[in-house]
């Protein structure tokens, strides 16, 4: 029943699996559509320094040059410095300061070892000095009207509601008045008398000029808004710039106020519903040659919803980013990490697919970001650099390599693409430099995501298998204390394989990992294999040839069930379903029919459930679990008995049509057996007589 029903449930997906294919794509494509910014696209690509390639361009309406940034900075300090800083006289302040000062006089004169017939004197020309200070006022004075140069400036005092222009030079702060009552005071005689009331006076000094800075911040805002933004005017019919000529800084000021005028233009009076329209027909084409792409090179993927949704949702991800970064009109749209899309791609998938996700994003993206042409530069060249350095993922640290390298061919297209535009180093704006800077600590966030894409999606990139192939992983410590011969035969196996597979072509990190699991079965019963078993009796001894051959066999489905139990990936799991393919086994067959002549053997009782190896790395661990247990029967290994060996086992696959549904080719076999032979005799201390090719 429980067969019956989840045969209904495969026959039911694959009715309807091409529509959930075709829905998640619509679902993307309209998705992505619907948060793009929606506004009719300017028709020319133009760049500063750059030839102007086109027919002559002559305006089609009037419009206003409008300025650069600096030149709206240059207008704005020249505004602000005609702007004067507001300073109240606050005439409570010197109330206060008089009052303060002739009572502390009062009382601590006494203090000062004076004697009471000079106590008026002091005492008046302590108050007379202060009256010549606050003739002159003291100020506190601001920061940002200072200059390193200068630290003068003028400023508008209101007294009695009536404002005159001052200098700062003109009147006291706190530090020169200070330093006026130690000149007025070095006539006097008696050292104590000075110092005390120098030190009373100055403990009175308190700025009266107090600045004003709601009203001075005000008139400075109101001064900005007077600012224009425009300079001159381009009037319809003029010619803005001919073929063939450099567009300089004047010319470009032209055509980005042209382009502003136009797409301000389009939005009022463009149809938003075409704008739509094409927008849904350009981001179709792309997606649908995504899917094309896979039809027809990854067939695997292509039938796989979860994995299709997967690189659909990556895309769709970062589109809407770039829609969402260009609403909230960031300084740079650089600062997006683009190249996180095809490292997540690169580490899920392969080389090939990440890059042709990466050049479809960057398409899309094209249409909306300035300078499209030097933006699809800088991101494709970047992007290439991400999926090459991460091509072989063996360790953790080529993640902080690989976002070096990025940021590396970041400088070089930023400055290659400044010395274009410029032609000179002192102008390059260095600040520019920092979206990509951001962009690069940004794309780090991909190792965190592509371990959620993992789970999520229920994928196996190259950092769980590197994670996998630690032999301190719990399943394989298990395995090593349980069945040790199993589990150093695995590892020569992997050794093995990894040679082969890099040599030919193919993960080596999945094949290794593929053969340090493969034999994880064995651990229930690991004396019935030779491997493990010491000098002494042969549990086999006791069974009969199809209870012993059964025993065998079921080491790969109890290896599934072990690898399902601590939740290994499929892609492990196959090659223990397949490293022995659909095969006899042998000795106790030979044996059966050798005892037995007379008797009908159901041959199926002796062979392997399958399936046969279905990719390169299958077949090639097959091919090296084969010829690793045989190698261990040789009782005095040679150059030629190592070469037989392995010329008989290969030939035997092949015989037994092993390798019929692996992508292997006969070159690939002849290089498999030359390093199997090799590392063989390198094992086995035999003087190496075969040579790989380098």
């Amino acid at each position: 029943m429980a067969r019956l029903k989840r045969n209904s449930h495969l026959i039911i997906y694959r009715k309807y699996s091409t529509s959930l294919k075709f829905l998640l794509l619509a679902l993307s494509v309209l998705i992505i559509t619907m948060v793009l910014p929606k506004q009719a696209r300017f028709r020319f690509e133009y760049e500063k320094g750059k030839k102007w390639m086109q027919k002559d361009l002559v305006s089609p309406y009037n419009f206003a040059i409008k300025k650069t940034n600096s030149e709206i900075e240059k207008d704005r300090k020249e505004i602000l410095k005609a702007v004067l800083p507001v300073y109240q006289n606050n005439e409570e302040v010197v109330a206060n300061v008089f009052e303060n000062f002739k009572t502390e006089f009062e009382t601590k004169w006494k203090d000062s070892g004076g004697i009471d017939s000079e106590k008026n004197k002091y005492q008046i020309l302590g108050t007379n000095t202060l009256k010549k200070i606050y003739q002159r006022g003291i100020i506190n004075t601001v920061k940002k009207y200072q200059k390193d140069d200068d630290p003068n400036y003028n400023f508008s005092l209101v007294k009695n509601n009536v404002s005159a222009t001052l200098n700062s030079i003109d009147v006291f702060t706190v530090n020169t008045a200070e330093k006026y009552i130690d000149e007025q005071f070095k006539s006097i005689a008696n050292p104590e008398i000075r110092n005390w009331l120098i030190k009373l006076l100055k403990g009175h000094l308190q700025a009266n000029y107090i600045y004003d800075e709601r009203i001075s911040n005000k008139l400075e805002a109101d001064a900005l808004t007077s600012i224009s933004t425009t300079r001159g005017m381009v009037q319809k019919g003029e010619l803005i710039v001919a073929n063939g000529i450099n567009v300089n800084s004047e010319i470009y000021q032209k055509l980005e106020s042209l382009k502003a005028a136009y797409e301000e233009d389009a939005k009022v009076g463009g149809n938003s519903k075409l704008v739509l329209f094409g927008q849904f027909l350009l981001v179709g084409l792309v997606l649908s040659l995504l899917m094309a792409f896979l039809y027809l090179f990854r067939r695997d993927i292509y039938m796989d919803n979860r994995q299709l949704s997967l690189i659909l949702m990556v895309i769709t991800g970062m589109l809407l980013v770039l829609s969402y970064s260009i609403r909230l009109s960031i300084p740079s749209l650089y600062y997006i990490p683009y190249c996180i899309v095809p490292i997540i791609i690169r580490i899920l998938f392969d080389t090939r697919l990440a890059l042709n996700i990466h050049l479809l994003v960057v398409l899309i993206a094209g249409f909306f970001v300035p300078n499209s042409f030097e933006f699809a530069f800088i991101q494709i060249t970047s992007g290439m650099v991400a999926i090459y350095s991460i091509k072989n993922l063996i360790k953790r640290e080529q993640f902080l390599v690989s976002a070096l390298l990025i940021l590396s061919n970041y400088f070089v297209t930023f400055l290659g693409i400044s010395l274009i535009r410029d032609g000179s180093l002192q102008v390059i704006e260095w600040l520019n430099f920092v979206p990509f800077i951001f962009s690069v600590l940004l794309t780090l966030l991909a190792y965190p995501l592509i371990y959620a894409f993992e789970r999520m999606f229920g994928i196996t990139s190259d950092v769980t298998l590197m994670e996998l192939t630690n032999t301190n992983t719990k399943l394989l410590r298990d395995l090593a204390f349980k069945a040790p011969g199993t589990f150093q035969h695995s590892l020569q196996v992997a050794n093995l394989a990894e040679a082969a597979i890099f040599k030919i072509g193919g993960n080596s990190l999945l094949v290794r990992a593929g053969a340090l699991y493969h034999d994880i079965g064995k651990m229930d019963n690991p004396q019935y294999f030779i491997e493990n078993q010491n000098k002494g009796a042969n549990p086999h001894d006791t069974l009969s040839y199809e209870q012993s051959a059964q025993i065998i066999i079921q080491h790969v489905n109890k290896g599934v069930e072990n690898a399902r139990r601590h939740h290994l990936p499929e892609m492990l799991i196959d090659f223990i379903r397949t490293h022995h393919g659909n095969t006899r086994v042998d000795y106790f067959y030979q044996s059966f029919l050798k005892n037995f002549p007379e008797k009908f053997v159901d041959e199926n009782i002796f062979r392997y459930p399958g399936p046969i190896p279905f990719s390169k790395e299958t077949a090639v661990l097959m091919l090296a679990d084969s010829v690793e247990a045989a190698s261990r029967s040789l009782k005095e290994p040679d150059g030629q008995s190592i070469s037989d060996l392995v010329d008989r086992i290969i030939e035997y696959k092949l015989d037994q049509h092993q390798l019929t549904d692996s992508n292997i080719t006969l070159k690939d076999i002849d290089t498999i057996k030359l390093i199997f032979k090799t590392m063989l005799m390198g094992i086995y201390h035999v003087r190496i007589e075969y040579v790989l090719d380098k």
